[in-house]
């Protein structure tokens, strides 16, 4: 299996206007494709978990739960008001912030579950503002048992670099690195065809983590 492959950033029918695979046709495009596992990581929501997960069982792969969490910039209770239009990476809030970012967060062990659970309820019950967020804070409380990724070009560390600003992305990532672990925080890379994303590829591929330092 040294050699396998399998998909950790999947948005099913439940991500609303951004996913169209239906589950049993994702799990068993990844079993034909001979991929031993596969996660689930809609946005911003876990309605498909329970599915999910029977569903891979049923077909003998590995299922790996996990959500595609929205973030507030920095806390949760932020009510920022939003400029011109919304778009998937957040939408303008001005002053190169966004209304929500994105980042990938996957169950390593049940700990694992049982904290993307409690991070998926209080986005909901304390962050929403116009998506359930949640925020550095709520990430550091229930932290144990989880791995996370930089995430997609609506991420902190790709948006500070598609702002031009390397030091911000370098202190975002090093943020996530201190809240998940050296060994469970990684620098996701995309490649759709987007001019951006190989733009920002490059600095990734570079990146040395130091320790998050607060100002």
């Amino acid at each position: 299996m040294a050699d396998s492959f399998a998909h950790l950033h999947v948005h099913t029918e439940y991500s609303m206007l951004d996913g169209a695979s239906r589950l049993d046709e994702a799990i068993a495009a990844a079993v034909a494709d001979g991929q031993p596992a596969m996660a689930i990581t809609d946005h911003g929501n876990m309605y498909g978990v329970l599915d999910f997960y029977r569903g891979c069982k049923d077909a003998g792969i590995n299922p790996v739960i996990g959500t595609e969490m929205y973030l507030a910039h920095e806390s949760r209770h932020e009510r920022p008001s939003r400029r011109g239009k919304s778009d998937d990476s957040g939408g303008d809030v001005g002053g190169g912030k966004k209304l929500y970012y994105h980042a990938i967060m996957l169950a390593e062990n049940n700990t694992g579950y049982q904290n993307l659970i409690h991070l998926s309820s209080k986005a909901y019950l304390d962050g929403f503002h116009y998506k359930p967020r949640a925020d550095w804070e709520t990430m550091a409380e229930h932290a144990e048992g989880i791995i996370a990724t930089s995430g997609c070009l609506g991420g902190h560390v790709l948006q500070s670099l598609m702002n031009g600003n390397q030091d911000a992305a370098l202190e975002h990532a090093a943020r996530f690195q201190d809240i998940y672990g050296r060994d469970n925080f990684f620098i996701e890379l995309q490649d759709q065809g987007i001019p951006e994303q190989r733009t920002t590829t490059q600095f990734q591929l570079q990146c040395d983590l130091a320790p998050y330092s607060p100002q």
